[in-house]
């Protein structure tokens, strides 16, 4: 890996959406991707990690979330990282955690989002395959 890589549910409508506006707006040297098309053994992460939430993978260093948000946002352009580093201190991201949870737990509630959001990848595929 000589990249950093960004990770999201692929799976998920709301995430999908939300991948597109980083690669879009949020320019930055990381390849933005769904972890369902990553080789996650290679990038020394496990599945349940990347089910839970957005990961942030460069040698020697991972982040999840907010966190992970937070070192895209610092490292894009100018304009961004002050929001990153913002996201980085310790009161807001503290609630920027809480806010995270509460996002990733009702994406399917959310407009973009589909049902297939809130179902844990094991019972994704389990549906994929009766089809």
């Amino acid at each position: 890996m000589t990249k950093p890589v960004f990770l999201y549910d692929g799976d998920c409508a709301f995430c999908t959406t939300c991948a597109k506006f980083l690669e879009r707006r949020v320019k930055t040297e990381a390849e933005v991707k769904p972890w369902q098309w990553a080789d996650l053994d290679a990038l020394g992460i496990d599945q349940q990690a990347a089910e839970d939430a957005v990961q942030w993978i460069e040698p020697g260093f991972v982040k999840a979330g907010p966190d992970a948000i937070a070192v895209l946002l610092r490292r894009a352009q100018w304009y961004w990282k002050p929001l990153g580093w913002i996201v980085s201190l310790k009161p807001v991201s503290w609630l920027a955690w809480r806010l995270y949870r509460l996002v990733s737990r009702n994406r399917h509630r959310i407009p973009g989002g589909t049902a297939a959001c809130s179902l844990p990848q094991a019972e994704r595929d389990r549906l994929a395959a009766c089809d």
